[in-house]
């Protein structure tokens, strides 16, 4: 059976094309070098809600990747089936493929990770990503 909630993990696959200096929120400014950018998240519910939000253009800064996504290009949006505690574990099996959390703490400031923003440096030609369980595009339209 298809899974087919409206919640569920996904990975935010970013592209950054040149060195850029950012204020995120709270968390501080920081330069953040080109490369591939790959953001885990999290929707206990609304999924396809959260989605279409990361991909407008206008609205209120509210998370740390709201500050980020004016200055990048969104490549792919993968999806995962829900799970309460896989997404610290997501960020880093996502890591473990030869990335790095980038800025220290980005989108985990209600768990212990490191970070669930990963940096890939522009020359990184591996394969870097997981398996995603659906393919379907999520967005309403």
């Amino acid at each position: 059976m298809p899974w087919v909630e409206n919640k569920g993990l996904y990975i935010l696959v970013l592209k950054l094309a040149k060195e850029t200096t950012i204020t995120i929120g709270k968390l501080g400014t920081f330069t953040f070098p080109p490369g591939t950018y790959c953001y885990v998240g999290q929707a206990r519910a609304h999924l396809r809600q959260r989605l279409a939000r990361h991909c407008r253009k206008n609205k209120p800064l509210r998370w740390h990747i709201d500050y980020l996504l004016p200055h990048v290009e969104m490549q792919a949006i993968l999806l995962f089936p829900p799970n309460d505690t896989a997404e610290c574990a997501l960020a880093q099996q996502v890591a473990k493929k030869g990335g790095i959390p980038f800025p220290p703490r980005f989108g985990a400031s209600d768990c212990r990770c490191p970070g669930h923003l990963i940096h890939f440096p522009a020359h990184h030609t591996h394969r870097i990503l997981p398996t995603p369980t659906k393919s379907r595009n999520p967005l309403p339209g």
